[in-house]
This record gives structure tokens, sequence and C-alpha cells, in this order.
């Protein structure tokens, strides 16, 4: 063992168990930096501290950090691969690959439990009888394959009770995106048809789909229904023209997801493109940025070339299983056969896994000659694509923001760039819930970890919201943790003592002469003035208010300065906006809560917490996710559906 080795870690590393199970790996501060399963605790953690293992930098540097360290006993590796699965997704370890931004993606959901199922795109799938495809990469390319869909295989998105007996339809009818079930133009029975027909074309299979479109074509020609035929045949020219964008990549009618990475050895930037074959046809691919990978040194794409080296081979497969393991938690189908460019080395593991989420056997596979490694080929070469122009359009923000931060600082007279600046607004809606809001930008872009929220607690002079007596409280909480950082820290808030210290090169405050004044009374007040340059940003001219200047400052329009500080007062005013209709919503729902019979602190309580406060969610509700709340019976949901239908 290496002798640097802390005591507290040399005391735990005697101690493992030799079991199956998943490990965390803590810095000084208690925060989770890595998290890792094993099939012998033992021998895998106390790897990371042999004095021989020839480990990577990263890993190096992983070691250095580590303070502590947890496990957890499994009964098998499957269940370690799900437990990791989830403290990644809790804790977010900055030492483990992960998907960059990773956030929920967009799903098309098909509500095929309702008689008359509409679409709707979704973050998140549930266990609700609706049928999902996903995910996507992007909300637009949802809308833009539902938009292209919609022309063929017209459906429902309103809010209407379908009954067939509503006197007019709305305009999506008339223009031929909508049946019309509303008005019985179309039965229940037609109108899943068209459904039935849309879901198979989003599962790839497009030859039954137009085989099924030119009979219906025909039956209608037959019947002397000429305008239906016509109909039938302006979705089936629209249909095979959507289908022609389908490569054809198999004889055979497979359903095969290919799995291809690309990597900046300079940078480590790594790219992943996802490859979705459906019946044989190439329907769609994604593509997406890891974070926290290493260098896989492999000099030849193909892990089984005479040519690539071994070890580069292993890290390109351990990327590869870690990117498996996000990818296809939340995915709404997995295809029978997984290709990958090298195979993960807990492939028997991660098939287990698979299979157990999608219900039957999964394979993962190399392809090993023919047309499947020709389409592993093209799936790197557009992963090796998408990472360059995603690099491009980096180093040209990178530019931009380093020319805005030049610009701003020659305009304002400052004796340094601006690296890190922050931006204050009052936000307030007839009079309730104020807050205030702060924004940072470093280097020209966001920081949003940095950002704060300010739940303002005093009034005015005469008890009334007063955007200059809520600016002041804002920036008295903000700098007086600057200049006293030991003291108290704001309720509710994290990390804020390390916050608090860094201080801002260029202060920004959304508002006129009024709202600078009160900022550099702040800044006086606590001895700021001086070393924290401040201005204030009109909202309408555009104007910048300089600290005891007569005149106002206009940056060159179409400058990129202008664009910052127009861009950060704008992330000012939403970040602020969104606490503000958060905070009333919740407000909403205590009151509206409050009113139901039968509903007390403790049932609201409950309530709020299973919807995570969201009125929409409690109104949208069925009675028996109501009655899924603690406390909550069928009576009391019933009373909760008549108070808030």
């Amino acid at each position: 063992m290496n002798g640097q080795v802390p005591e507290k870690v040399a005391q735990k590393l005697d101690t493992l168990p030799v079991a199956p199970g998943c490990y965390q790996m803590l810095d000084a501060a208690g925060n989770v930096i890595y998290v890792g399963k094993a099939v012998v605790l033992r021998n895998r953690v106390r790897s990371y501290f042999h004095l021989s293992a020839n480990h990577s930098p990263r890993t190096q540097a992983l070691v250095a950090e580590i303070a502590d360290i947890s496990w957890w006993v499994t009964k098998t590796e499957l269940e370690a691969l799900i437990l990791e699965n989830e403290l990644i997704k809790r804790y977010k370890p900055r030492y483990n690959v992960r998907l960059k931004d990773d956030k929920t993606f967009p799903y098309i959901k098909v509500n095929w439990q309702e008689d008359f199922p509409k679409i709707q795109v979704v973050r998140r799938m549930r266990k609700d009888g609706a049928r999902y495809f996903g995910p996507y990469t992007s909300s637009r390319a949802c809308y833009e394959t539902l938009d292209a869909l919609r022309r063929v295989f017209p459906y429902l998105d309103c809010d209407r009770k379908i009954t067939g007996n509503d006197p007019r339809p709305c305009l999506y009818y008339h223009i031929k995106l909508c049946g019309g079930p509303c008005i019985g133009a179309q039965s229940r029975e037609q109108y899943r048809e068209t459904i039935q027909q849309l879901m198979q074309f989003l599962e790839g299979n497009s030859d039954k789909v137009l085989n099924q479109l030119q009979e219906q074509m025909g039956r209608a020609a037959e019947n002397l229904q000429f305008e239906l035929a016509a109909l039938y045949r302006d979705r089936l020219q629209s249909a095979q023209r959507i289908a022609e964008q389908q490569k054809i990549v198999s004889a055979a009618l497979e359903d095969v997801d290919y799995v291809a990475l690309a990597q900046d050895e300079r940078t480590a930037d790594t790219a992943v493109q996802v490859f979705m074959v459906r019946h044989g046809r190439l329907v769609g691919r994604d593509s997406f940025l890891l974070e926290g990978a290493e260098v896989f040194n492999l000099q030849a794409n193909n892990g089984d070339s005479a040519d690539a080296d071994p070890a580069g081979t292993s890290q390109l497969g351990a990327l590869i299983g870690a990117f498996i393991q996000q990818f296809y938690d939340n995915v709404a189908f997995i295809p029978s056969l997984v290709l990958v460019q090298a195979m993960p080395p807990d492939q028997a593991v991660l098939e287990e896994w698979l299979a157990e989420h999608r219900g039957a056997k999964v394979q993962l596979r190399v392809p090993r000659r023919g047309d499947k490694v020709k389409l592993m080929e093209l799936a790197q070469e557009n992963a090796a694509e998408f990472l360059r122009v995603r690099q491009a359009e980096q180093a040209a923000d990178t530019n931009r923001q380093t020319e805005a931060v030049a610009e701003l600082q020659s305009a304002l007279h400052l004796e340094k760039p601006p690296s890190r600046i922050e931006c204050y607004d009052i936000s307030t809606l007839q009079g309730t819930n104020t807050v205030g809001s702060m924004v940072v930008f470093v280097k020209g872009a966001p920081a949003k970890a940095a950002y704060k929220r300010f739940k303002i607690r005093g009034k005015g002079s005469q008890g009334a919201p007063d955007d200059f007596a809520s600016m002041r409280e804002m920036l008295r909480r903000r700098f007086r943790r600057l200049v006293e950082p030991d003291g108290e820290a704001d309720p509710g808030k994290r990390n804020d003592n390390g916050e608090w210290r860094i201080m801002p090169d260029l202060v920004i405050i959304d508002g006129g002469k009024g709202q600078l004044g009160v900022a550099v009374e702040v800044l006086e007040e606590f001895g700021l003035a001086g070393q924290v340059p401040v201005v204030g940003l009109a909202k309408r001219e555009e104007e910048v208010f300089r600290p005891h200047a007569t005149d106002p400052l206009w940056l060159r329009r179409g400058s990129q300065s202008l664009h910052l500080v127009q861009r950060i007062r704008d992330e000012a005013h939403r970040f602020g906006i969104t606490y503000h209709r958060n905070l009333r919503s919740k407000e909403q729902v205590r009151s509206r809560l409050d009113e139901i019979p039968g509903i007390g602190p403790q049932r609201r309580k409950a309530i709020m917490t299973h919807f995570g406060g969201d009125i929409e969610r409690v109104r949208g509700a069925s009675v028996e996710e109501l009655m899924a709340v603690p406390g909550v019976s069928r009576k009391v949901a019933e009373t909760i559906k008549e108070n808030l239908g």
C-alpha cells in the first residue's frame, strides 16, 4: 500500500469485505467524488492504492483527493451496477464518466391508454399505459418529427373531452391536421387505427404502414369515396417521402443500435454517436458528449485490429460501458442487439441489466465483417464530425466572450478585464413574493452553480413593496458575506461561504440611477466603494449608468459588449421570474388545499411533498394517484378532484 494513504482510509482498506458491491470515494469536505462497482470490493478498492499500479493521471488525481471511503455489499454484480447508476445520478461525482449536461431527454408520448390517444412531448416516462418513443436529444427534434408525421397521421393535442357531439371543430380539422373525432367525423376505431400507424412509423416499420395506406386508398376508391381516396393518396405520398429518408441498411428486418465514440486526444473531449436501426432501416441517430473521459490512446479504431493498443481498447470499452449504463437506463426501447465499437469489460453484467430493462434477451457484440462493420465506421465518422462541430462552436463562443469582456473593460474604463460579473434584479408581481436574483458570468459565460436567489423579507417605509428597499436588502445580504465570510450563511443555501468570498470584477444592477445609487450606498457601507466597479443598466434604452457620472453611456449597437450585458441582464430577469413563479405556485397550492374540507396541515404537507408542490400536477392527478399519498383515502381523493378539477 501507498505510504501516503490517510490513516482513516488505511483503516477502512483493512476492513473491506470479499464480496460484490458498490463503493464511494469522498474528499476532505465529505463530497462524493467517485462511485464504482466491483465483483470483489476488497480487491478493487485496494488496487487504487498499490504502489506498483500504473494509474492514469486522472486516477492519480482522484487517489490524491480521497479522504474517506464507504461501500455497500450487494448479492450480485447486477445489483451493484443498478446501485452504481442510482448513486451517480444522485451525486454526479466529478471523476465519473457521465453524459455532459446530464438532463432529462424528451420523449414522444402516445396516451394509448385513452380512447382517443393524445400526443405529447414529455421529459419523464411513467408506468401509465402510454407508449413512449425516444429519447431525443432536443425538444426541437421531437417537434420536427411530430410536425412531419402529423401531416400523414392527424392526431389530437387539445384538451377537449371527445364525445363526437361538439357543434364545431377547431382550426386543425379545417387544415387537415386533425380527423375531427370531436364532431364525430372520425370514429374511435378509425382514430386509433391512425395512431397505431403513427406508432408503427416511429418504430421504423414504415413498409407495413405504407401498405396499409395503399389498401385504405384502394378500398375508398372501390366504394366511390373519391374525396377520401384522395386524402389517403396525399397521406401515402407524404409517408413515402419520409420513408425515403430512412436509409435501408440491412435486408434482415432486425432492430439494432450501433454505439461508437470519437475523441480528441489533446483535450479528452469525447463524443458518442448512436445509430438506431429498426426493421432494417436507419431511422435515427443521436449524438452525445461525455464528461470525465480519459484518453484511450487507440491507434486503430477497431479493438480487434492487430495494431490496436490493448490498454486503449480496454479504456474505450469502459467508456462505452459507462455510456450504455446511463443512456439505456431511461430509453423507451432497447433492441435485442447492441453493436459496440469495443466490448465493455463487464459485458455479461451489462447484458443481464439490459435484458432486465427490455424484458427479453439482449446481446452486446463488436461487428467483425460486412455491412455491420461499414455502418459502425460510419457511426464513428459521424461521432468525429459532431465532436469537430461542437469544438468549433465552443471555440467561436470563447472568442466572442473574450472579445465582449475586453470591449466592456474598454467602454467602462476598468483597470482589469471583468472576469467575474454579478448581476442583480428584483422581481415582484401585484405586491406579492418579492424576490431577488443574482446571476454570475465568468469570462463571459454563465456560471449557473454560483447563481443565488433571495426571498426578500423586509418591506418599504410604508409597509408596501419597495424595489429600492428590496435591492438594498439583497445587496447587503450578499456583500456582508464578502467582508464577514464567517457570518451566518443564507438559510437553505449550500456552499454559501465559499461563494460569498469571491469578489466580483463588475456588478451590474438591473435598473436606472435610483437602483445604482442604492448599490453605491451598500458598497460604501461595507467599505467596498472603489474596489468593486458597479453600473446600472436601464431597461428601456439600454443605457449604462455609472456612479457620479451625469450622462449615461451607450454601448455600440451590435457590439459584443452590448450583447453580453443584455444577456446577463435577461438571465437575471429569467432566473428571478422563475423563482417568483415557483413561490406563487406553492402559495396557491397551500391556499387552495387549505380550503378543501378534510385537508389539514399534515395531509397538505404530504400532498405537496408527493407532487413536488406543483398545483398542476395535483390538479391533473387521478383519484388513484392521489390515493398513493400517505393518509389520503378514496373519499378524500375524490374531494380533492372535485375542488381542484
